[in-house]
């Protein structure tokens, strides 16, 4: 068997209208110490977006989630943010927000494959 290893994940939510508090779940981000893992999928279901707000700017929206994928990446497009240590990234991507792209509280979990853990909960929590 296995061994199960702790994770932390949280919601990545587009918040149109940041008064009005609605939101529309549009990725994951997910953070496995244990496996040097930390990464972000996600998705813009236009649709979604437009039936909370037809004056937001998707494109605008896509490039900050873009960024919030480089970050986790360490990628050079994601600035200083992105060259801090692993830990670091996980928590300056889900801190507190009152912006348009905003992150749920963070949650943990035990799980064998980050990567795995990743789509599943993308799966049940975006698509």
């Amino acid at each position: 068997m296995q061994e199960k290893l702790l994770f932390e994940y949280a919601v990545i939510r587009v918040v149109p209208c940041v008064e009005r508090e609605e939101f529309i779940n549009a990725g994951v981000i997910v953070y496995c110490a244990a496996q040097n893992f930390l990464q972000v999928m996600f998705e813009l279901n236009k649709e979604r977006i437009t039936s909370l707000s037809e004056e937001l700017d998707i494109s605008a929206v896509k490039e900050r989630l873009q960024a919030f994928a480089q970050i986790a990446a360490g990628a050079s497009g994601g600035g200083t943010i992105a060259a801090l240590p692993l830990a670091s990234r996980f928590r300056w991507l889900t801190a507190t927000r009152s912006t348009i792209i905003q992150t749920s509280a963070v949650h943990p979990g035990f799980c064998t494959d980050a990567h795995d853990t990743l789509i599943k909960l993308y799966t049940e929590l975006v698509k």
